[in-house]
């Protein structure tokens, strides 16, 4: 009876168990590192990888921006869409509310209170001195002091010329005299005019001028004319007018027309407010 194959290697298979053993021991070798050929390719290799991810990240870096390549972020996109929903409904509020006040005052216009204030502005007018006026009045000249007298005074220089404080004493009296209208230099007054020393010049509603300065009145000539000569600093300058040495410009003279323009300049008003 047959036992079966015998169990002791024979030639060839003691052959093929020695192949198997040398090429293990390679293996082993070339994980190594041993030098042989194979362990300086892994070496070599190595590096390329290395490198070969680098160069990857690097290029989806560059690529995306500095965003995300993935698609998957859909909560972000929920949370923009839901704000831009809601600065929508914002703008279509507000929208809605100014269309209603632009309606509410359509049907103001042609209403009994549109019509009172708009009388109103008609009678406030002419005091703001936004229509022009015209009549008898007065006109006075300030000038500096002739230029020999200048040259040959030993007296203080402020003194032989045109000041601003001159310009608004001279403005401030014929006011008190009941001036209806009133220009410097061919220019309306109202109450926002400035007037202001700019070197040489005097600074009018933005506009530089020279010497001499023509203030103009439409009124009562008579009651303008006192209210000048009752001016106590106006007596003072037409004092220094008359001394030789000092000698500034000085002449009144009554008109049988002034003409006053119309203020055609800016009427918006800059003002403070306290805080709190």
């Amino acid at each position: 009876m047959d036992d079966g194959p015998d169990a002791s290697p024979g030639p060839e298979q003691g052959r093929g168990a020695d192949r198997l053993r040398r090429a293990g021991a390679g293996l082993v070798r070339t994980f190594r590192g041993d030098g042989t050929p194979s362990g300086r390719r892994w070496r070599l290799g190595t590096p390329l990888v290395a490198l070969t991810c680098g160069v990857l990240l690097a290029t989806s870096a560059a690529n995306s921006g500095g965003t995300d390549l993935r698609p998957g972020r859909y909560t972000d996109m929920a949370g923009l869409v839901a704000e831009e929903n809601r600065q929508y409904d914002e703008l279509q509020q507000r929208a809605s509310e100014l269309t209603a006040d632009v309606e509410r005052l359509s049907a103001q216009v042609g209403s009994g209170e549109a019509r009172r204030l708009q009388r109103q502005i008609e009678r406030l007018e002419d005091p703001a001195g936004l229509r022009p006026r015209s009549g008898p009045g007065l006109t006075i000249t300030l000038s500096d002091a002739p230029e020999e007298v200048i040259n040959s005074t030993s007296r203080n220089l402020n003194l032989l010329v045109v000041h601003q404080q001159d310009i608004q004493a001279v403005a401030n009296a014929l006011w008190k005299g009941g001036a209806q209208a009133m220009t410097i230099q061919g220019q309306r007054v109202i109450t926002t005019t400035g007037i202001k020393c700019e070197g040489n010049a005097v600074m009018l509603q933005g506009v530089a001028y020279a010497e001499p300065y023509v203030i103009s009145a439409v009124g009562d000539p008579a009651a303008l004319e006192a209210a000048v000569l009752a001016d106590d600093y106006l007596a003072g300058y037409r004092a220094a007018a008359a001394e030789p040495d000092i000698s500034v410009g000085w002449e009144m003279r009554t008109e049988e027309q002034v003409e006053a323009p119309a203020y055609e300049g800016v009427t918006n008003l800059e003002y403070a407010e306290p805080l709190g």
